[in-house]
Protein backbone atom coordinates (compact mmCIF):
# COMPACT_ATOMS: atom_id res chain seq x y z
CA UNK A 1 0.00 0.00 0.00
CA UNK A 2 1.78 3.25 -0.92
CA UNK A 3 1.17 6.35 1.54
CA UNK A 4 0.18 8.96 -0.10
CA UNK A 5 2.32 12.26 0.92
CA UNK A 6 1.15 15.23 2.07
CA UNK A 7 1.83 18.04 -0.36
CA UNK A 8 3.57 21.33 1.39
CA UNK A 9 1.05 24.14 2.44
CA UNK A 10 1.57 27.09 -0.63
CA UNK A 11 2.69 30.14 0.72
CA UNK A 12 -0.12 32.48 0.86
CA UNK A 13 0.17 35.10 -1.61
CA UNK A 14 -2.42 37.14 -0.41
CA UNK A 15 0.08 38.82 2.66
CA UNK A 16 -0.91 42.00 4.04
CA UNK A 17 1.04 43.83 1.41
CA UNK A 18 -0.71 42.39 -1.78
CA UNK A 19 -3.94 42.68 0.16
CA UNK A 20 -3.72 46.66 0.95
CA UNK A 21 -2.58 46.52 -3.17
CA UNK A 22 -5.35 45.02 -4.47
CA UNK A 23 -7.60 46.97 -1.75
CA UNK A 24 -6.33 50.14 -3.40
CA UNK A 25 -5.61 49.21 -6.91
CA UNK A 26 -9.48 50.43 -7.70
CA UNK A 27 -7.97 53.81 -6.51
CA UNK A 28 -4.98 53.32 -8.11
CA UNK A 29 -6.56 52.37 -12.14
CA UNK A 30 -8.48 55.49 -12.66
CA UNK A 31 -5.50 58.14 -12.16
CA UNK A 32 -3.38 56.14 -13.83
CA UNK A 33 -5.66 56.19 -17.23
CA UNK A 34 -5.62 59.52 -16.97
CA UNK A 35 -2.36 60.33 -16.77
CA UNK A 36 -1.46 58.43 -19.92
CA UNK A 37 -4.56 60.02 -21.60
CA UNK A 38 -3.09 63.01 -20.40
CA UNK A 39 0.99 62.46 -22.15
CA UNK A 40 -0.55 60.86 -25.22
CA UNK A 41 -2.65 64.00 -25.46
CA UNK A 42 0.11 66.12 -25.07
CA UNK A 43 2.67 64.44 -27.41
CA UNK A 44 -0.12 64.29 -30.13
CA UNK A 45 -0.32 68.52 -29.79
CA UNK A 46 3.79 68.82 -29.62
CA UNK A 47 3.32 66.85 -33.09
CA UNK A 48 0.81 69.47 -34.47
CA UNK A 49 2.64 72.02 -36.94
CA UNK A 50 4.06 75.37 -35.26
CA UNK A 51 3.89 73.57 -31.78
CA UNK A 52 6.28 75.24 -29.51
CA UNK A 53 6.51 73.15 -26.43
CA UNK A 54 8.30 70.07 -26.40
CA UNK A 55 6.18 67.10 -25.66
CA UNK A 56 6.67 64.29 -23.36
CA UNK A 57 9.34 62.39 -25.18
CA UNK A 58 11.60 65.63 -25.73
CA UNK A 59 11.10 66.71 -22.35
CA UNK A 60 13.23 62.94 -21.62
CA UNK A 61 15.64 63.23 -24.56
CA UNK A 62 16.56 66.92 -23.13
CA UNK A 63 16.94 66.51 -19.23
CA UNK A 64 17.66 62.64 -19.38
CA UNK A 65 20.73 63.92 -17.26
CA UNK A 66 19.04 66.23 -15.11
CA UNK A 67 16.51 63.44 -14.31
CA UNK A 68 18.86 60.39 -13.49
CA UNK A 69 21.74 62.41 -11.91
CA UNK A 70 19.93 64.72 -9.71
CA UNK A 71 23.04 65.11 -7.21
CA UNK A 72 25.47 66.86 -8.69
CA UNK A 73 26.99 69.66 -7.91
CA UNK A 74 29.48 71.60 -9.80
CA UNK A 75 29.68 74.35 -7.25
CA UNK A 76 28.04 77.65 -7.22
CA UNK A 77 24.44 77.44 -8.44
CA UNK A 78 25.40 74.77 -11.29
CA UNK A 79 23.51 71.91 -9.07
CA UNK A 80 21.13 69.52 -9.22
CA UNK A 81 17.26 69.16 -9.08
CA UNK A 82 17.97 67.51 -5.72
CA UNK A 83 19.74 70.50 -4.16
CA UNK A 84 17.71 72.90 -5.79
CA UNK A 85 14.94 71.37 -4.03
CA UNK A 86 16.27 70.70 -0.96
CA UNK A 87 17.43 74.44 -0.60
CA UNK A 88 14.44 75.22 -1.80
CA UNK A 89 12.40 73.39 1.06
CA UNK A 90 14.96 74.40 3.82
CA UNK A 91 14.17 77.82 3.17
CA UNK A 92 10.07 77.18 3.22
CA UNK A 93 10.98 75.10 6.52
CA UNK A 94 12.37 77.82 8.45
CA UNK A 95 9.96 80.58 7.18
CA UNK A 96 6.78 77.94 7.72
CA UNK A 97 7.74 77.19 11.42
CA UNK A 98 8.14 81.00 12.01
CA UNK A 99 4.33 81.13 10.81
CA UNK A 100 3.25 78.40 12.42
CA UNK A 101 4.33 79.96 15.94
CA UNK A 102 3.45 83.58 15.35
CA UNK A 103 0.59 82.57 13.60
CA UNK A 104 -0.94 80.26 16.18
CA UNK A 105 0.05 82.97 19.07
CA UNK A 106 -1.78 85.73 17.40
CA UNK A 107 -4.50 83.53 16.15
CA UNK A 108 -5.16 82.71 20.23
CA UNK A 109 -4.62 86.19 21.52
CA UNK A 110 -7.28 87.26 18.99
CA UNK A 111 -9.38 84.90 19.34
CA UNK A 112 -9.77 85.24 23.21
CA UNK A 113 -9.82 89.14 23.20
CA UNK A 114 -12.74 90.70 21.06
CA UNK A 115 -10.71 94.25 21.49
CA UNK A 116 -7.84 93.13 20.04
CA UNK A 117 -9.78 91.11 17.19
CA UNK A 118 -11.61 94.70 16.14
CA UNK A 119 -8.67 96.48 16.20
CA UNK A 120 -6.19 93.82 14.36
CA UNK A 121 -8.79 92.21 11.81
CA UNK A 122 -8.97 94.80 9.18
CA UNK A 123 -4.83 95.23 9.38
CA UNK A 124 -4.87 91.13 8.57
CA UNK A 125 -8.01 90.91 6.16
CA UNK A 126 -5.75 93.81 3.81
CA UNK A 127 -2.75 92.38 4.09
CA UNK A 128 -3.33 88.72 3.47
CA UNK A 129 -5.10 89.51 0.17
CA UNK A 130 -1.12 90.62 -1.10
CA UNK A 131 0.21 88.44 -3.56
CA UNK A 132 3.42 86.87 -2.38
CA UNK A 133 5.60 88.57 -5.75
CA UNK A 134 4.10 91.94 -4.72
CA UNK A 135 5.84 91.14 -1.01
CA UNK A 136 9.27 90.47 -3.22
CA UNK A 137 10.39 94.13 -3.85
CA UNK A 138 9.47 95.41 -0.01
CA UNK A 139 11.09 92.80 1.20
CA UNK A 140 14.14 93.35 -0.88
CA UNK A 141 14.20 97.08 -0.12
CA UNK A 142 13.91 96.69 3.58
CA UNK A 143 16.33 93.37 3.87
CA UNK A 144 18.60 94.50 0.98
CA UNK A 145 19.58 90.86 0.72
CA UNK A 146 17.95 87.94 -0.98
CA UNK A 147 18.07 85.28 1.33
CA UNK A 148 16.72 86.76 4.09
CA UNK A 149 13.98 88.39 1.88
CA UNK A 150 12.96 85.13 0.28
CA UNK A 151 12.50 84.20 3.73
CA UNK A 152 10.27 86.56 4.64
CA UNK A 153 8.52 86.28 1.68
CA UNK A 154 7.53 82.83 2.59
CA UNK A 155 6.48 83.96 6.25
CA UNK A 156 4.22 86.92 5.34
CA UNK A 157 2.10 84.22 2.80
CA UNK A 158 1.83 81.33 4.85
CA UNK A 159 1.07 83.03 8.35
CA UNK A 160 -2.72 83.92 7.23
CA UNK A 161 -4.45 80.93 7.28
CA UNK A 162 -2.63 79.76 10.38
CA UNK A 163 -3.80 82.94 11.75
CA UNK A 164 -7.34 83.27 10.95
CA UNK A 165 -8.34 79.53 11.00
CA UNK A 166 -6.89 79.17 14.47
CA UNK A 167 -8.45 82.58 15.41
CA UNK A 168 -12.10 80.92 14.17
CA UNK A 169 -11.25 77.50 16.08
CA UNK A 170 -11.21 79.04 19.12
CA UNK A 171 -14.02 81.65 18.97
CA UNK A 172 -15.96 78.45 18.32
CA UNK A 173 -14.81 76.62 21.45
CA UNK A 174 -18.52 75.13 22.76
CA UNK A 175 -19.78 77.08 25.34
CA UNK A 176 -20.15 73.96 27.58
CA UNK A 177 -16.20 73.36 27.60
CA UNK A 178 -15.71 77.13 28.91
CA UNK A 179 -18.64 76.01 31.69
CA UNK A 180 -16.86 73.63 32.78
CA UNK A 181 -13.70 75.48 33.10
CA UNK A 182 -15.49 77.91 35.27
CA UNK A 183 -16.54 75.10 37.12
CA UNK A 184 -13.41 73.59 37.84
CA UNK A 185 -11.64 76.61 38.38
CA UNK A 186 -9.01 75.69 36.16
CA UNK A 187 -5.94 78.20 35.47
CA UNK A 188 -5.74 80.02 32.64
CA UNK A 189 -2.58 77.44 31.61
CA UNK A 190 -4.69 74.34 32.15
CA UNK A 191 -7.67 75.72 30.12
CA UNK A 192 -5.14 76.39 27.13
CA UNK A 193 -3.61 73.43 27.64
CA UNK A 194 -7.12 71.21 28.04
CA UNK A 195 -9.57 73.00 26.88
CA UNK A 196 -8.38 75.81 24.82
CA UNK A 197 -5.71 74.19 22.35
CA UNK A 198 -7.26 70.67 21.65
CA UNK A 199 -11.14 72.53 20.81
CA UNK A 200 -9.21 74.47 18.52
CA UNK A 201 -7.02 71.84 17.29
CA UNK A 202 -8.92 71.10 13.65
CA UNK A 203 -8.96 74.46 12.88
CA UNK A 204 -5.43 74.72 13.73
CA UNK A 205 -4.01 71.98 10.81
CA UNK A 206 -6.84 73.23 8.61
CA UNK A 207 -4.84 76.63 8.79
CA UNK A 208 -1.51 74.77 8.73
CA UNK A 209 -2.59 72.54 5.89
CA UNK A 210 -3.86 75.61 3.61
CA UNK A 211 -0.40 77.50 4.63
CA UNK A 212 2.16 74.81 3.39
CA UNK A 213 0.83 74.69 0.07
CA UNK A 214 1.24 78.51 0.14
CA UNK A 215 4.55 78.64 1.35
CA UNK A 216 5.92 76.32 -1.57
CA UNK A 217 4.42 78.68 -4.06
CA UNK A 218 5.67 81.69 -2.05
CA UNK A 219 9.52 80.13 -2.16
CA UNK A 220 8.95 79.73 -6.40
CA UNK A 221 7.83 83.01 -6.70
CA UNK A 222 10.91 84.37 -4.61
CA UNK A 223 13.42 82.87 -6.05
CA UNK A 224 12.30 83.36 -9.61
CA UNK A 225 12.60 87.18 -9.51
CA UNK A 226 15.79 86.84 -6.56
CA UNK A 227 18.69 86.15 -9.22
CA UNK A 228 21.99 83.92 -8.06
CA UNK A 229 20.27 81.72 -5.39
CA UNK A 230 19.92 78.30 -5.27
CA UNK A 231 16.73 77.10 -5.53
CA UNK A 232 14.12 75.84 -8.20
CA UNK A 233 12.58 78.89 -8.38
CA UNK A 234 15.70 80.44 -9.53
CA UNK A 235 16.60 77.22 -11.64
CA UNK A 236 13.23 77.60 -13.80
CA UNK A 237 14.07 81.27 -14.48
CA UNK A 238 17.61 80.18 -15.26
CA UNK A 239 16.40 78.00 -17.96
CA UNK A 240 13.46 80.18 -18.96
CA UNK A 241 16.38 82.16 -19.68
CA UNK A 242 18.64 80.09 -21.90
CA UNK A 243 15.14 78.62 -23.83
CA UNK A 244 15.60 75.40 -22.03
CA UNK A 245 11.92 74.76 -22.20
CA UNK A 246 12.47 71.08 -21.38
CA UNK A 247 14.12 71.70 -18.00
CA UNK A 248 11.37 74.30 -16.93
CA UNK A 249 8.68 71.61 -17.85
CA UNK A 250 10.83 68.93 -15.68
CA UNK A 251 10.87 71.41 -13.02
CA UNK A 252 7.16 72.10 -12.81
CA UNK A 253 6.61 68.31 -12.82
CA UNK A 254 8.89 68.30 -9.73
CA UNK A 255 7.43 71.26 -8.26
CA UNK A 256 3.76 69.33 -8.61
CA UNK A 257 5.05 66.01 -6.75
CA UNK A 258 6.96 67.52 -3.96
CA UNK A 259 3.76 69.86 -3.32
CA UNK A 260 1.85 66.90 -3.31
CA UNK A 261 4.27 65.02 -0.62
CA UNK A 262 4.03 67.78 1.38
CA UNK A 263 -0.13 68.21 1.70
CA UNK A 264 -0.06 64.65 2.10
CA UNK A 265 2.54 64.59 4.93
CA UNK A 266 0.62 67.69 6.98
CA UNK A 267 -2.50 65.32 6.21
CA UNK A 268 -0.66 62.19 7.73
CA UNK A 269 0.38 64.29 10.63
CA UNK A 270 -2.81 65.50 11.23
CA UNK A 271 -4.20 62.28 11.43
CA UNK A 272 -1.78 61.09 14.02
CA UNK A 273 -2.27 63.75 16.26
CA UNK A 274 -5.98 64.70 15.75
CA UNK A 275 -8.18 62.25 18.36
CA UNK A 276 -10.64 59.68 15.74
CA UNK A 277 -14.13 62.20 17.04
CA UNK A 278 -12.06 65.45 15.75
CA UNK A 279 -11.16 63.60 12.43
Amino acid sequence: MTLAQKRPATPRLNNGFISRLQKQFPDLVPPIIAIIIFLVLWQLFAWTPGATLPGPIQVIQDTWILIFWPFYDRGGIDKGLFWQILASLQRVAISYSLAAVVGIALGVLIGVNKTMSKALDPIFQLLRTVPPLAWVPISLAALRQNEPAALFVIFITAIWPILINTAVGVTQIPQDYNNVAKVLQLSRKEYFTNILIPAALPYIFTGLRIAIGLAWLAIIAAEIVMSGIVGIGFFIWDAYQNNNVSEVILALVYIGVVGLLLDKAMAWLQNKILPAEQK
